[in-house]
């Protein structure tokens, strides 16, 4: 099964493809033993820092060992995705190396530059069937949601929450055909990271509906499907309605990495002297399947 063939799976069950950043062999360990579990797919996002601290060749030969050993034919799988790649040579060395996908972001760029940069990064994706004999995808974003996966006391400064400035449906569509990307992420008053203390503010169910219908509209081939990032933190209800109006892959970072801090910290407060990683890892990765297991649930509900 590849990635397109996934994807197009959960567009005509109307699911959504878990997407989950790691940066490191625990948080792995935690998504892909709930993904067998559950006998689903899933994509694993690394971003530049996360790809530097690990190593590009050492978190692809990762994700091959766990598909070699546990993949199921329309099942469990997972997927390989060069999450907010900012740079032309960061999706040269995503394709070199083997990823299924890159998430171009050019974000924080002007309408026009973001859709020439993001052109070259869809070319770029193109010489993974000369490399690897295998199809890349390359998703856009387009409006900006904050930049940073963390526990936030108010909305990142430049995110765009308010109605007048998210993405709108026929920017969206122009985008799309003058990209040629396959994935599309806007900005539908989502927002990286997760508040401390609240909910994040609802999504706007309305505008991921018609930019929905305006890339349905689009010629053949070209109607591509929605990813919603920075979904930790919104509700489960505004997630599986956004799920019903037209998104596909759901990304979750902050709500996994607040999994491992609380349950690191909680080991280490009741085992002071133990100094075996392996010996206080049980629990912390127990903490982080429960944040996937009720996700993964969630988003394949039919």
């Amino acid at each position: 099964m590849t990635l397109r063939e996934a994807i197009r799976n959960a567009e005509a069950k109307k699911i959504a493809i878990g997407h989950f950043n790691i940066a490191n062999l625990e948080q792995l360990k935690a998504i892909a033993h709930v993904g067998i579990k559950l006998n689903v797919p899933i994509i694993i996002g690394v971003s530049e820092g996360e790809r530097e601290y690990l190593g590009v060749h050492h978190v692809r030969d990762l994700i091959r060992s766990y598909n070699d050993e546990h993949a199921k034919e329309g099942g469990f799988r997972l997927f390989l995705n060069a999450d907010h790649t900012k740079s032309l040579e960061k999706a040269k060395e995503a394709v070199s190396v083997g990823f299924d996908a890159i998430l171009f972001d050019g974000s924080k760029l002007p309408l026009e530059e973001n859709i020439a940069e993001t052109r070259k990064a869809a070319r770029i994706a193109k010489r993974g069937l000369r490399f690897w004999r295998k199809e890349v995808l390359v998703e856009g974003e387009l409006g900006y949601i904050g930049g940073a996966s963390e526990i936030r006391d108010s909305v990142p400064e430049g995110a765009v929450i308010k109605s007048e400035d998210l993405t709108k449906p026929e920017e969206a569509a122009r985008f799309v055909k003058e990209t040629g990307v396959d994935m599309l992420a806007p900005a539908v008053g989502n927002i990286h990271g997760m508040r401390a203390d609240a909910s994040d503010p609802a999504l706007d169910i309305a505008r991921i509906k018609a930019i929905k219908e305006a890339l349905q509209n689009l010629p053949a081939g070209r109607q591509v499907p929605l990813v919603l990032h920075g979904a930790s933190g919104n509700t489960d209800e505004d997630l599986r309605v956004a799920i019903d109006a037209g998104v596909s892959i759901i990304h979750i970072s902050t709500e996994l990495r607040a999994a491992w801090r609380k349950g690191m910290e909680e080991e280490l407060a009741e085992h002071p002297k133990e100094v075996a990683p392996y010996k206080v890892m049980p629990d912390v990765l127990k903490a982080m399947e429960e944040v996937v297991e009720h996700h993964l649930r969630l988003f394949n509900q039919r």
